[in-house]
């Protein structure tokens, strides 16, 4: 059964250094949820609270509304799989999931049952005698993967499970494991710096940045409607513009500094006119326009990427980036071109000019 978790006002310091201030976070019942940030943002700190590993110097954690504070970290009902893997050597893969079942004297036929039972869900089966070490990393993470829920665990909690895996392995790996999770309904919290890799899998995202979570939502909604720079430019690519708020009958407008204007129609009731503004756009949010209508840049580079061509420009002396696709009548681009560009107003995102908030109708703040 899938466990419901809340954070309430939780505060994590090391000495007189707060690393977590006052944290609040639902996490809900069978939910894949993925905390996002950069290194040394906190994450992996509120991941080793919820697992016992660290303390909580304030507010609580609670499981289905059952505060765990005080539970050692060997009773919460836990099932966790680390970056390294952790699987014990000297055991086959066999007694490496079994290992956790024996720990907690389940009888023999319920541990063959249910060790058989796992082994055939992350397919394999097939290794069930075999040393660890014959395994690949994939393969390895697998059985580090039914180790963790072959108890059947409240929660389950990864940390970066993916990192030590080459390219291929991880999108293989990540596929398999919201496979897996969807099929026990797990509650998972999940750990990663992996931009794309938290788009792929997850039903939420928490955006975090020294210990503060900065926004909270699904996937598509985060990338489209971030609520701030620093999110615009941490999920995914964002080209960043300074633009002027105007005016145009009943309609605003934004007004770039090289005079470039375009109709906004998604910004919140209380932006003026002559307000300054930062505007993101992404490199798919670009289109082509005539000579002399729109922002004109210079590519500097291209780089083919299979699907699309990825292109840095030199946009009034900043660095840009612009993703064309590939169709039959695509024109490439090539180094040194000169080119202009209009955007899509209805996907382009607006802050205030310290890029602190979002100007966009509906993105609110977290917790607000």
């Amino acid at each position: 059964m899938s466990t419901a978790i809340t954070f309430s006002n939780v505060v994590k310091k090391y000495a007189k250094n707060v690393v977590i201030p006052a944290l609040s976070l639902e996490v809900r019942n069978g939910e894949f949820f993925t905390l996002l940030g950069p290194s040394g943002c906190g994450k992996t700190t509120l991941l080793r609270m919820v697992a016992g590993f660290n303390s909580i110097e304030s507010g609580e954690i609670l499981f289905d509304n059952i505060v765990i504070n005080q539970i050692p970290a060997n009773k919460r009902n836990i099932g966790m799989v680390f970056q390294n893997y952790a699987i014990f050597p000297h055991m086959t893969v066999g007694k490496n999931v079994e290992y956790g079942l024996r720990l907690r004297k389940t009888p023999k036929q319920e541990l063959k049952a249910r060790t058989d039972e796992i082994l055939a869900r992350v397919k394999i089966e097939e290794y069930r005698d075999s040393p660890p070490e014959r395994l690949s990393g994939g393969q390895q993470q697998r059985v580090a993967l039914a180790r963790a829920i072959v108890i059947n665990p409240k929660v389950l909690l990864m940390d970066e499970p993916l990192s030590n895996l080459d390219a291929k392995l991880r999108v293989e790996m990540r596929g398999t494991i919201r496979e897996i999770q969807r099929s026990v309904g797990i509650t998972t919290i999940y750990v990663t710096h992996d931009q794309e890799e938290a788009l792929a899998i997850s039903d939420r995202i928490a955006i975090m940045d020294k210990g503060v979570i900065m926004q909270v939502g699904t996937p598509r909604g985060i990338y489209q409607r971030p609520y701030n720079v620093f999110v615009a430019t941490f999920i995914g690519f964002s080209n960043l513009f300074d633009a002027v708020v105007g005016q145009s009958g009943a309609e605003k407008t934004l007004e770039f500094s090289n005079g470039y204007t375009v109709p906004i129609k998604q910004l919140k009731n209380d932006v003026k006119a002559g307000e300054k503004v930062r505007v993101s756009v992404r490199p798919e949010d670009f289109v082509q326009a005539p000579e002399g209508d729109g922002i004109r840049g210079t590519v500097r580079t291209s780089t083919f990427l299979g699907r699309y061509v990825n292109y840095q420009l030199i946009v009034e002396g900043q660095e840009m980036e612009f993703v064309q696709d590939l169709r039959a009548d695509a024109e490439f681009l090539t180094d040194g071109q000169e080119v202009w560009f209009s955007v899509a107003p209805e996907k382009i995102n607006v802050f205030d000019q310290t890029g602190g908030h979002s100007l966009i109708e509906g993105v609110v703040r977290f917790g607000s």
